[in-house]
């Protein structure tokens, strides 16, 4: 038996603050809202009858016990007693690094893809349950809706965005989240919000991502391309609205907000133009980005319905 072509959605985060730190453990609290845009990695996944879990593809730097899809079965099949196992490949969209949720969406993907292929018949709690020690982000893909989520991001609470697009532009770096909540100068006081503040204005023009500044002072590209994106989009738009982008996550990720794609291809195209993207052409003043795509939001995860209950 087979799954293939198994979508792993990205998000972005349309504001997100860091308002204290849990007693005990000292991880950070935060408060934001999560959207998944139609930019996808594609996992496929064979049944195995000798329970063993092996990739058919290859992570740089990223052995087998440390990659998530990895984890995230050996998690199923410790929580059920299956005798199952599977080959697990993936096809990578989503940019390593970027505050995109890549690594934490193939995670839950595959506890649901895996939770059907073997017949194991977890609910969605329970599958929230083993998705939280794989990571923080990785239970709001099982939740599989747009989500206001609190404590370390394991409190979720659904929520209705209004239709929108995106463009989604990747400088060339990386940003280690550790490395920025470790961050002396991260803010870690911001005050709390209620989810009625929000949906008043339910976009990413609401609040603002509290990781930014660190992020921006260790890593002046990122901050320069922002700026850049900003500027660029002013003159295409010819300042008929005020043009926010923001950074998903801990980055390194940026994006911009447009009403419909129509709006966000038009916008990509513009960006494309007159930049180099991975090195292709045109005038050093311009930034590099791995990635410039427009990408639609999602209403919901598109394997939320894979879940019975």
């Amino acid at each position: 038996m087979t799954l293939y072509d198994v979508p792993a959605p990205a998000k972005i985060n349309l504001f997100l603050h860091v308002v204290g730190r849990r007693a005990g453990d000292g991880y950070h609290l935060l408060q934001t809202v999560f959207r998944f845009v139609d930019l996808c990695d594609t996992l496929h996944f064979d049944l195995r009858a000798d329970g063993q879990i092996t990739r058919a593809y290859d992570l740089p730097g990223v052995p087998p016990e440390q990659d998530l899809t990895v984890r995230a079965a050996r998690a199923l099949q410790q929580a059920t007693g299956t005798r199952a196992g599977a080959q697990i490949g993936l096809e990578k969209r989503i940019p390593q690094g970027g505050g995109l949720g890549g690594g934490s969406s193939d995670a839950a993907t595959t506890l649901i893809a895996l939770n059907r292929l073997w017949n194991t018949g977890l609910s969605r709690a329970e599958l929230m349950q083993l998705a939280l020690p794989l990571g923080a982000d990785v239970p709001v893909f099982v939740f599989g809706q747009s989500a206001f989520a609190e404590g370390v991001g394991e409190q979720l609470s659904a929520v209705t965005l209004p239709p929108a697009a995106y463009v989604l532009a990747q400088p060339d770096a990386s940003v280690p989240t550790v490395e920025i909540f470790r961050a002396p100068d991260l803010t870690r006081d911001s005050s709390s919000i209620r989810i009625a503040d929000f949906l008043a204005d339910p976009t990413s023009a609401f609040g603002r991502n509290d990781l930014e500044p660190a992020v921006f002072r260790r890593y002046p590209r990122i901050e320069e391309s922002a700026g850049w994106l900003k500027s660029r989009l002013k003159v295409q738009l010819q300042d008929r609205t005020c043009v926010n982008v923001r950074m998903s996550g801990s980055g390194a990720c940026l994006y911009a907000e447009f009403s419909s794609l129509q709006q966000a291809v038009l916008a990509e195209k513009e960006i494309t133009a007159t930049m180099r993207v991975a090195g292709k052409t045109t005038s050093p003043a311009h930034p590099e980005f791995r990635l410039i795509k427009a990408s639609a939001g999602l209403v919901e995860h598109p394997l939320r319905y894979w879940i019975a209950r």
